[in-house]
């Protein structure tokens, strides 16, 4: 029995050891120093592949910190990530989007190619980043851009025509699509903490 007893008791302080703990992390976090905040911000909102994203960002006039919250949110930084729709690498393009683009931009890359060439973490932004850039350019705003980059410009122009979105990208609450919904509110999000953060 006192053995039992003495289990039972080293259960329930462990447990309530651990809840303080917990309860004292959770307090530390919002109250806690502001740089010590952002250090561990920076280990869940990470940049990698800084050389490709300033570059192609700065060459293609879009905000890095966008391309960061696109990477982060499409693969998290996983160069090899493939999606069951076949979208590929760091950015999650489509074999044939990517084609296309690259097309675009002379790059000579055949069909066979490419699925592989999506894996290159260069090849991937370079593409990536160019293809936000144009639907940024046809759209004038970053709320249609991304919903164009997760449903196609075709539904985003259906969705436009038939006023179902504004083409200012005000209400993307109503946005058909549950999953693109919460893709552009999550891109959002994750955009305005790379800017705070790396800023």
């Amino acid at each position: 029995n006192i053995k039992k007893e003495t289990i039972v008791l080293t259960k329930l302080l462990s447990r309530r050891v651990i809840i303080i703990v917990i309860l004292l992390l959770i307090v530390f976090l919002l109250f806690g120093p502001i740089n010590i905040q952002n250090k561990i911000l920076k280990i869940i909102y990470p940049i990698k592949y800084e050389n490709f994203v300033e570059n192609y960002s700065t060459k293609y006039e879009v905000d890095k910190n966008l391309i960061y919250a696109i990477i982060k949110a499409e693969s998290n930084f996983n160069q090899q990530a493939v999606s069951n729709k076949e979208a590929k690498g760091l950015m999650q393009l489509m074999p044939q989007t990517a084609e296309d683009i690259a097309k675009k931009l002379d790059i000579e890359v055949t069909k066979e190619e490419i699925s592989k060439k999506l894996l290159e973490p260069e090849f991937n932004i370079n593409l990536g980043t160019k293809y936000i850039s144009n639907l940024l350019a046809k759209y004038s705003n970053i709320e249609l851009a991304l919903t164009a980059y997760n449903a196609g410009s075709g539904n985003v122009d259906t969705w436009v025509e038939n006023g179902t979105l504004m083409a200012d990208g005000s209400n993307i609450e109503n946005i058909p699509y549950k999953e693109t919904n919460n893709y552009v509110r999550k891109i959002l999000r994750d955009y305005e903490i790379y800017k705070k953060l790396y800023n």
